[in-house]
């Protein structure tokens, strides 16, 4: 294949796909509605089983559903039957996976958890097969075609269970009143986890801390910004911010005068600086620094006194950037 058929190719799989997550919209009934209200009711967990390409989609489900407020467990259908359906408790629900829905595990699977008891939330995409038939709830996932031109491998049918398994885990999510905070303890590792968790304060305690009065000379300013490190020192009054002076600011002086002498930190101090809390986010801290083109902020507390800057490099070490 040349160059040319092989992104075509590659675009046609995509449309395929495409059309039929589009087309499950059209395929949704109260049926999802009824599904979603049992498990958000329900006092057990939420066990998801299948077998082969079915399965892979199912530990997904599970990590989407746990990293959202509802407890999952995945147990493969080949193992439930011997021995793993000990992991179904009482008040568990069975989200069941089979694009078929007649696979022999899932006809020997679905009466033993029916004779427990538990209800069955049937994701397939055969409503008239055993597992459609006995299942409590149906979440229709038919798909016209494969994207594999054989259309054997299981491509596009898996994408559709992979959306549908998204559509319960964000509408439970949405019904549970999930919010950023609730994500941060379930994801507290990794820049994702920084994202939702670190704060100013976290990144600036190591940070010097620089600081000039506005009469200072500028030969101390100099000093202030070369010393510290973080390429600018505020200016203060009664440890109150009343400016800011970055290293630019030095350099544009100096080309244009080289008597200092004459001047001091009020003379070329930038008036209404950019401030942040430190107890705002880290992410919050990212966005005023995009917004205005900026690397640095100066960080005061509760009494809007200055107590640091962060600085753009310790967003970056921290993975937030």
């Amino acid at each position: 294949m040349n160059t040319i058929s092989i992104l075509e190719n590659a675009k046609k799989i995509i449309e395929i796909e495409s059309k039929a997550i589009a087309n499950l919209a059209t395929l949704l009934d109260d049926n999802f509605e009824k599904a979603i209200n049992y498990i958000y009711n329900s006092k057990g967990r939420v066990i998801v089983t299948g077998i082969g390409k079915s399965a892979n989609i199912g530990t997904k489900i599970v990590a989407t559903l746990n990293s959202t407020g509802t407890p999952a467990v995945f147990m493969h259908a080949a193992d439930a039957i011997h021995g793993d359906l000990g992991n179904v408790l009482e008040n568990d629900v069975v989200i069941c996976i089979s694009k078929s829905g007649n696979t022999p595990e899932i006809k020997v699977l679905v009466p033993l958890i029916k004779n427990y008891g538990n209800k069955i939330v049937a994701i397939t995409g055969n409503v008239e097969s055993f597992l459609g038939q006995n299942a409590d709830f149906i979440l229709n996932t038919y798909v016209e075609k494969e994207a594999c031109p054989n259309n054997l491998a299981p491509t596009t049918s898996t994408t559709a269970q992979l959306v549908m398994g998204d559509a319960l885990a964000v509408t439970l999510l949405e019904l549970r009143g999930f919010s950023s905070k609730d994500f941060a303890k379930y994801h507290p590792g990794g820049a994702l986890g920084k994202r939702l968790y670190l704060r100013v304060s976290d990144l600036i305690f190591k940070n010097e801390l620089p600081k000039v009065n506005q009469e200072d000379s500028i030969a101390k300013v100099i000093v202030e910004i070369s010393e510290k490190r973080l390429g600018v020192t505020a200016v203060l009054d009664n440890n109150k911010v009343i400016g800011i002076i970055t290293d630019g600011d030095v350099r544009r002086m100096l080309s244009k005068t080289t008597k200092i002498d004459a001047f001091t930190a009020k003379d070329i101090m930038g008036i209404k600086p950019k401030t942040i809390h430190k107890d705002a986010m880290a992410i919050e801290a990212l966005d005023v620094m995009e917004n205005n083109s900026i690397t640095q902020l100066l960080v005061i507390d509760d009494n809007n006194d200055y107590v640091g800057v962060v600085h753009l490099h310790d967003l970056i070490k921290e993975g937030v950037f």
